[in-house]
């Protein structure tokens, strides 16, 4: 029975790929701050591999594992802490801006 719950294969490809790139976002941040985001030990496992991966190919395929687990776990409080570094990265930006070039 058709449920109107249910996602499209387009939906479903999408929110897809919005984990894998909230995954990307995670690869690019530092170890210390990784640390300050409470991430599942799998999910930090792999993206901790992710973070010393040269290979091109090898780097996608981590990342579509990284994807994979992403939908294990509720995206929204690794969301609010990438905003969260995100908003204090614009401050300290502003901040310097200020203090080197005047208003």
């Amino acid at each position: 029975v058709w449920c109107m719950e249910q996602l499209s294969k387009t939906q479903k490809k999408k929110e897809a790929l919005s984990l894998q790139a909230l995954g990307e976002q995670l690869v690019t941040l530092s170890s210390q701050q990784l640390k300050n985001i409470d991430l599942p030990m799998d999910l930090l496992n792999a993206v901790t591999l992710a973070k010393s991966i040269k290979k091109h190919g090898a780097l996608l395929r981590q990342m579509q594992y990284i994807g994979t687990l992403m939908r294990k776990h509720d995206p929204a409080p690794i969301q609010d802490a990438l905003q969260h570094i995100q908003q204090k990265r614009i401050r300290v930006k502003s901040h310097l801006k200020t203090k080197y070039f005047g208003s």
